[in-house]
């Protein structure tokens, strides 16, 4: 497993983001795919259909896209990590501070998109607020619940998938100085 600075092994063309929801996986996947030249794709929006229903072609979809020679997505949903995994090249694995970086900002994200109304993938909007206390799989409880799983996931991801370089930050301050240096210099920039 790699730090903030250290030298990527390779230019990489195939690259997973993980960590907890709210963490900010998509935005840093999108910040990547610019870098390499490669294209993101938010695996949320193949996931989830009308009235947050699984998709019957999400897995389908996955495996095409994963595929091609050069992709970034973020690293979710059971049915399809072993396949992401063993796909990428590169993990980056956002294991922030929880209850004081990622916590704060599941929450804002949520209350701004519900209280916006904003629009997610395939039409869906975020449920009432109130649901956080009825519904455990609400994206703040589930945000709260799953943080730990990282722990064990990426470890086992590495040890399954040789090819596989895991990169770690553990703070905004190391994913900024990540993309400017290690990966810039990886990919010549």
């Amino acid at each position: 497993m790699l730090t903030w600075d250290a030298p990527l092994p390779a230019r990489p063309r195939r690259v997973l983001v993980a960590g907890p929801s709210g963490v900010g996986k998509t935005t840093l996947s999108a910040r990547i795919a610019r870098l390499i030249g490669a294209r993101h794709t938010e695996i949320d929006a193949l996931f989830h259909g009308p009235n947050w229903t699984p998709r019957p072609s999400f897995e389908a979809e996955v495996r095409a896209f994963t595929a091609e020679p050069a992709w970034v997505t973020e690293w979710q949903y059971n049915a399809v990590r072993p396949l992401l995994a063993e796909r990428a090249e590169l993990l980056v694995w956002l294991d922030l501070p929880f209850w004081r970086v990622t916590f704060p900002q599941v929450v804002r994200r949520t209350l701004c998109r519900r209280l916006g109304r904003e629009r997610l993938w395939n039409g869906n909007i975020e449920p009432p607020l109130h649901t956080i206390f009825s519904d455990p799989e609400h994206i703040v409880r589930w945000s709260v619940s799953t943080r730990h799983l990282y722990r064990e996931r990426v470890p086992q991801a590495a040890a399954r998938n040789p090819g596989l370089t895991v990169v770690r930050l553990r703070s905004r301050r190391q994913v900024e100085a990540w993309l400017a240096g290690s990966l810039a210099r990886a990919v010549g920039r």
